[in-house]
Order: C-alpha cells, then sequence, then structure tokens
C-alpha cells in the first residue's frame, strides 16, 4: 500500500499541521476564490504561502481547490489568482468548471490541474479529453464502481492519475451538485454555504388539514429520508489500489484538527501495514460520524441499514496538547473533562496509551476538580511523553 498517496483536508493551520504530524502525504485546502466551503474554511494568501512552506518543508504537497463554477465576474480576476499560487508553490489545483481550466493553464502553466469530483467524470472518453486539456489527475465521482475505475484505468494513458474518496461526509445529490439548501434557505451548497437540509427531519402534511404533520419513520421512530451516510472504505483500500487509484482523498474540510488527525492515523497505519484494518475500523468509530458506508464501489450501497442521521461517536475530543515536561503535561481544554475519569493520549507514531486525571492545576495555579471551560490552559500529570499537537479523548463510556 505504500505506493499510494494519502490526502487530507483542512481547513485551517491547525487540522494543516496535524494532517502533516499524522501520516498525510498531501494536504488540499480552499484560498480566496471559487473553493467550495465557507469562508471560515479558507486560507488567505498569506496562509497559503505559510502552508505550502509548511508542507514542502516536510516533503508534503499541496491541493488547492478551486473547484465551484465560476461566474463571469469571477473568469476575470482568475488569472491573477492562478499566477500567484503557481508563485506560492502550490502543487496543483482541483478545478471542474472548463473555463476555469482553461483559465488557470494559460496563466499558469506549472500548476497541475486536478478535475474535481464536481466535475463527474465516470467514463474513459472524459478522462481522455479532461486529459488532453492538460489535466493531470482525474478526482473519480463517487457514484463509481471498482470495476469502472478498473475499465477506466485501462483505456487512459499511464501518465493520468487517478484520485478517489475513501472517508468522510457524502452528499444526496450526484456529485454534490444539490439546490436543495439554495431552494430552502437561499443558502447554495454549490457555492460553499449549505445549510444541510437533507440532514433535516421532515413530516409529511395534506393541504386540506393544515397544521397536522404526519411522521414518516424510517425505524425505531426517527427519519432522515435524505440523509446519505458517511463513506467509510478503510477494509477497501487494496481493492481501490488495484483498480488503479493511486490518491485516497479523505473529506472534511470544516472539520477539526483532531478529526483530521484520527482518521489520518487511522489510514496511515492500515497503508502501512502498521495496525491490522480490524484495529483501524475501530478507531475511525470512535470519531464523531453518521453511519458509516463503502458507497458505490460494490454497487448500489451494500449497507441498507436506516440513516438517523445523527452522529456517532464513541470518545469525546477532550483537549490539544501544549506540552510535556518531567510527567507534566499541559493541555488547552476543549470538552469537559475531570479527575477521575481516564483520557487516551493520540500521537503519531506511537500507540494510544491511557492514563487517570489525577488531578488539574490551571494556569494560575489553582486546584481544581474539572475542567468545563474551553480553551483554558491546564496541567496534569502523565506519565507518557508527549509533543505539542498531539490529542486528548475520553472514551463515551466514561461519562
Amino acid at each position: 500500500m505504500s505506493k499510494a498517496e494519502l490526502l487530507a483536508p483542512a481547513g485551517d493551520e491547525e487540522s494543516l499541521r496535524a494532517a502533516v504530524r499524522f501520516g498525510a502525504d498531501a494536504v488540499y485546502v480552499g484560498g480566496e476564490a471559487l473553493q467550495l466551503r465557507a469562508k471560515a474554511a479558507g486560507f488567505d494568501r498569506a496562509g497559503l504561502l505559510k502552508a505550502a512552506q509548511t508542507l514542502h518543508a516536510a516533503g508534503k504537497r499541496l491541493y488547492v481547490a478551486v473547484n465551484s463554477l465560476a461566474r463571469n465576474g469571477e473568469i476575470d480576476a482568475l488569472s491573477d489568482y492562478a499566477r500567484f499560487l503557481q508563485d506560492a508553490g502550490a502543487d496543483a489545483v482541483i478545478a471542474s468548471d472548463l473555463g476555469v481550466i482553461d483559465t488557470v493553464k494559460k496563466a499558469a502553466p506549472a500548476l497541475e490541474i486536478h478535475l474535481s469530483t464536481q466535475a463527474s467524470c465516470m467514463n474513459y472518453a472524459a478522462a481522455r479529453v479532461y486529459r488532453d486539456m492538460g489535466v493531470r489527475r482525474i478526482v473519480l465521482a463517487r457514484e463509481m464502481e471498482l470495476a469502472e475505475i478498473a475499465r477506466l484505468r485501462a483505456e487512459t494513458p499511464a501518465d493520468l492519475e487517478l484520485e478517489a474518496f475513501v472517508h468522510g461526509a457524502m452528499c444526496m445529490a450526484v456529485s454534490g451538485r444539490c439546490l436543495l439548501s439554495s431552494v430552502l434557505t437561499g443558502r447554495s451548497g454549490n457555492r460553499g454555504e449549505c445549510a444541510q437540509p437533507c440532514r433535516w427531519s421532515y413530516a409529511l402534511t395534506e393541504e386540506k388539514r393544515p397544521g397536522e404533520y404526519f411522521p414518516v419513520f424510517e425505524e425505531d421512530g426517527y427519519t432522515a429520508i435524505l440523509s446519505s451516510h458517511d463513506l467509510c472504505c478503510i477494509e477497501l483500500l487494496d481493492e481501490l489500489q488495484a483498480a488503479g487509484v493511486t490518491s485516497f482523498k479523505i473529506e472534511g474540510r470544516m472539520k477539526t484538527a483532531y478529526y483530521v488527525a484520527s482518521v489520518v492515523r487511522a489510514y496511515r497505519a492500515a497503508m502501512d501495514g502498521t495496525a491490522n484494518v480490524e484495529a483501524c475500523r475501530a478507531e475511525l468509530e470512535l470519531v464523531k460520524h453518521r453511519p458509516y458506508s463503502d458507497g458505490f464501489y460494490h454497487g448500489f450501497l451494500r449497507e441498507h441499514h436506516a440513516n438517523s442521521g445523527r452522529y456517532e461517536h464513541g470518545a469525546v475530543f477532550v483537549g490539544t496538547v501544549v506540552s510535556w515536561e518531567n510527567g507534566l503535561l499541559t493541555v488547552r481544554q476543549r470538552n469537559p473533562f475531570r479527575v477521575g475519569q481516564t483520557l487516551e493520549l493520540m500521537s503519531p507514531h506511537a500507540p494510544i496509551r491511557s492514563f487517570p486525571v489525577e488531578s488539574l492545576t490551571t494556569e494560575g495555579g489553582e486546584k481544581r476538580d474539572d475542567a468545563p471551560h474551553p480553551n483554558e490552559l491546564l496541567t496534569l500529570p502523565c506519565p507518557y511523553p508527549a509533543a505539542e499537537g498531539d490529542f486528548l479523548r475520553r472514551r463515551e463510556t466514561d461519562g
């Protein structure tokens, strides 16, 4: 599995650093334009320069999403932006719009172009056309089966790379091109502002009975009839690579650094063979997620169990390590924990290690029994060496 690339998301600098530390080979981010995520998950120009420097210093690659469908006015400024990305050291842009692809290619010929999954490329004829236009990599449509990927690979030049999503949220619409949020809220999912109405709970009404709502049940008293499962393909990596996929992509530019680190760590271990797949899958069950599915890779969704749309998780992220010295851990608290509970330390190159919370001390020297305040700096004994950027979690069963 060592030949495949592990590609991680980052919506901010903390997530980018986590992706690097926990084993990603490349990171994709959004910038100031056409990036299909909320502005809060985008890097400004100074941030992109720093991201490129950070990744290249670690021997990693930076891809910048420019994957929205562009309006006329947005094309006008795109050449300057593309030249900036090229000069900043971005290794590739991810694009779906034909006009964007052509504009970037002319303005910044040294930039690789990766075709976004938004383009829904799922046949070899389309892939060949995109390659002839200068596209270096196809991010495959999420609706493709393994056999279809293998056929596309066999019918396209070997220098055309294939990338596939292996983990994260999925949209109920084809390749994410959904108008539901636009219609119901005025916030377009195709412009990075999705309100996720597919995750809402719905009921049936009859026009002559206003105010009467009839619940629609899938199972156990709930429904989320439009809500897709989250993707989890930790068991399919060998099959994907055998089909010709050379980059495994994790979704999640809106996720926390802890989420990015946890998922990257699990996939890195599976790809390197440092942990068995069952153990890696168990780790992925601990992060916050909707019910998992392996998508369409084996045909129509194999897992047909009902989806509540609710998040599941087996562990709670409680803090980020600031430093460790002489058996004392300094942590920036993110979620509550208290004396008497057991925490788990997550580091990039070590097994998960658990230890009891024996005491808590604030930055001002006050002794505490609990840690209820987000972002507070706390010190606690920890027998294991840790480094800045490691994470602490608490099992849900240790309430």
